[in-house]
């Protein structure tokens, strides 16, 4: 089926926040949008008052009739949805075409010039880093991102722009749908091995993932990468990094909570780029971003106008308070390597206070492949408190819970386990000088109550 034969879009797990994107997408142009997801959120709330038709019950009967027919219905799904939905099972009796997500960014990315972003982190502040400085530049872009940009209070953009911004997903090998005309592979520290196996495949993956550039394209990786490329011919390669490579930043400042550096960069360089969002993990992540948009055809007062600019993403070291008695923040880091730039970075921050993390660890899976890394990480702070798994699409694994993190923290390190649904009355009874709350689950449904109680606190 063709996009300009569709009448209706049906999406199976619309609450997901990269399907949220392909939402907007469609009711922006028009079509009837109806959807399920489990449970209701902000997101989805927000969905439904622009027009989103969404039920959060599994049942066949609350299909909206505008997307009951096969032959102008097109149907997108999470892969997070099990095979035994009813409601997925009436689209696949009924003949519907029925498409990942992933599949229908990659018909965007040919019929637009795709600027992807890929890699186990770092790749949603990257994709939205870069999204923010075309967008505001002469080019212009659509964008589909992972993370709601603080700079437009959405993850996606529209415009009439030929570019599209996408985070490219390695979840379930969603980025092998799309077609990058320019992409930026961050890292690829294994990740997904439950569905991956092994560290080989997955960054077989992401070797597999370099053959879809496009000819005369252009692949911006990591320096150091353990993956190996293989490029079609006329795909221009450029590597990155903090201090090295084609694309670095140099003469590197950070005084007064701010920080500014210089962009060296085999195209033109751009002298004192001002960070909007002062994070020190977000230097490295601005020149890939900046790298991009200028391969793309940004200019460099563009660029040094974006990167100032940009407000960040929300549950991306996203700072809720930050005063002289409290400094509280929320960051959606879920993997070892995450929480290790995270951790690192608000150290650097705050050197001289006493940081306090609540960790809510994701996936069952996760937790038993990399248990002992997430202990490391998490020991560069002060103090960790950690909560159950959040399961998300997995059941339980028998002895995996999050005393293997907590047995593996570093000795002297303050520590203890309790109940999510304790969190608030933690917070209540403790005092804190930095407070961060981690992981990808639903532990972020607490954090304006958590603000609200640390700003009482006298």
């Amino acid at each position: 089926m063709e996009l300009k034969d569709i009448k209706s879009v049906y999406f199976v797990g619309a609450g997901g926040i990269g399907m949220s994107a392909l939402v907007r997408y469609f009711i922006h142009h028009g079509l009837v949008v109806g959807g399920y997801d489990k449970t209701p959120s902000t997101l989805t709330r927000q969905l439904e008052k622009e027009g989103a038709l969404i039920h959060y019950e599994e049942n066949v009967d609350e299909i909206p009739h505008a997307c009951r027919r096969a032959d102008s219905c097109l149907v997108i799904y999470t892969p997070a949805i099990p095979e035994d939905h009813q409601e997925m099972k009436y689209f696949r009796e009924n003949g519907f075409e029925i498409q990942k997500r992933a599949q229908v960014l990659g018909t965007l990315t040919r019929q637009h010039k795709g600027l992807c972003v890929a890699g186990t982190h770092g790749k949603t502040t990257t994709s939205t880093m870069c999204a923010h400085i075309m967008h505001q530049s002469h080019l212009d872009c659509n964008a589909f991102l992972g993370g709601i940009s603080k700079n437009y209070g959405t993850n996606y953009i529209l415009s009439d722009s030929d570019y599209v911004v996408i985070e490219a997903d390695e979840f379930d090998r969603s980025f092998h749908w799309l077609s990058p005309y320019m992409t930026v592979i961050t890292s690829t520290d294994p990740d997904h091995l439950d569905i991956y196996g092994t560290k080989e495949a997955y960054l077989e993956s992401f070797r597999h993932y370099t053959e879809l550039i496009q000819p005369r394209g252009a692949l911006i990786i990591h320096r150091g990468l353990e993956m190996k490329e293989n490029l079609p011919d006329g795909v221009h390669r450029y590597d990155y990094s903090l201090n090295e490579g084609d694309f670095h930043a140099e003469n590197i400042r950070i005084a007064n909570g701010e920080i500014t550096f210089n962009f060296v960069s085999p195209i033109e360089p751009v002298k004192n780029v001002q960070l909007g969002q002062p994070v020190p993990i977000n230097i490295e992540n601005g020149v890939a971003a900046m790298a991009m948009a200028q391969l793309a055809g940004c200019t460099a007062e563009e660029l040094r106008i974006g990167m100032k600019t940009y407000g960040g993403v929300d549950r991306r070291f996203d700072f809720k308070i930050k005063n002289d008695r409290h400094v509280f923040l929320s960051d959606y880091a879920h993997h070892p390597k995450e929480i290790y730039q995270s951790a690192r970075s608000i150290r650097e921050l705050y050197q001289d206070r006493k940081i306090t993390a609540i960790f809510q660890p994701h996936l069952y899976t996760r937790t038993r492949d990399f248990y002992r890394d997430f202990a490391e990480a998490l020991s560069l702070l002060d103090e960790v408190i950690l909560t159950e798994i959040y399961p998300a699409r997995e059941l339980p694994i028998e002895g995996v819970t999050s005393q293997l993190i907590y047995d593996n923290l570093r000795p002297g390190i303050e520590k203890q386990i309790i109940r999510k649904d304790d969190v608030l009355s933690f917070v209540k009874s403790r005092d804190f000088d930095v407070l961060i709350v981690l992981g990808a689950g639903d532990l972020d449904n607490m954090v304006p109550e958590i603000a609200r109680i640390l700003n009482s606190k006298k």
